[in-house]
């Protein structure tokens, strides 16, 4: 094993170790049972840790990563995470959580082409396209944080119109959706103000949270 990996190897006893120290029962309540509020839908950036990012212990967050933070009906792998953390876990917070300077939400702003990634960018074309008015609109030097906090927004209503999503909030299932951006520049979260909890709310929330993004923007 390289040096590097031993390195590794050294920091998880001493992380383990403090942890023992100032709570012994940490592990044996983690091996007890999981129980999150949260969950946690982020892009696979390493800069952007949700349980750091949001003070959380191990355990007190469920989370799923991808790059750019995105969520489709074809991606099994997102959707059966969301379904474990809704129907076993009852989290009753779901977040997207994208972050700007975000390396495929600027590639897809710019069409600059990176490989396999390019088909799964595609997405977030769609969500760039979909808003092109919005973006023309803002100038240059802002585009790819607002396109940033598009794809949040566009992406808490795919997570909406989920059938995992619609079938907890037609049995009444406490619930909320919400979307933000994280800035790496501050290690600040920022609400896009998608915040959500029923299916009756989806559209008008949607709608007022692109007009704040364009507002605020172009303002």
């Amino acid at each position: 094993m390289t040096s590097e990996l031993n390195d590794l190897f050294q920091r998880n006893r001493v992380w383990a170790a403090d942890m023992v120290a100032t709570r012994p029962s940490f592990f044996t309540d983690l091996l007890a049972q999981q129980s999150p509020q949260y969950m946690w839908i982020g892009c696979s950036d390493s800069r952007v840790p949700a349980n750091q990012i949001t003070g959380l212990a191990p355990g007190e967050v469920f989370v799923h990563r991808n790059v750019a933070n995105v969520v489709v009906p074809t991606d099994l792998n997102c959707l059966s995470t969301i379904q474990y953390a809704v129907d076993m876990l009852k989290v009753q917070h779901l977040m997207v959580v994208g972050h700007y300077g975000c390396g495929g939400v600027q590639a897809a702003l710019r069409d600059v082409r990176v490989g396999l990634a390019d088909n799964w960018l595609r997405h977030i074309k769609d969500v760039r396209d979909r808003h092109a008015p919005l973006l023309a609109a803002t100038p240059e030097q802002h585009r790819a944080d607002v396109l940033c906090e598009l794809n949040a927004i566009e992406q808490v209503m795919n997570v909406a119109q989920t059938t995992v999503v619609q079938d907890a909030w037609a049995r009444g299932q406490p619930l909320t959706l919400h979307g933000w951006v994280y800035g790496l520049r501050d290690g600040l979260l920022h609400d896009m103000h998608m915040t959500v909890d029923s299916k009756a709310q989806i559209e008008a929330v949607y709608r007022a949270a692109v007009a704040g993004v364009g507002a605020v923007r172009q303002s």
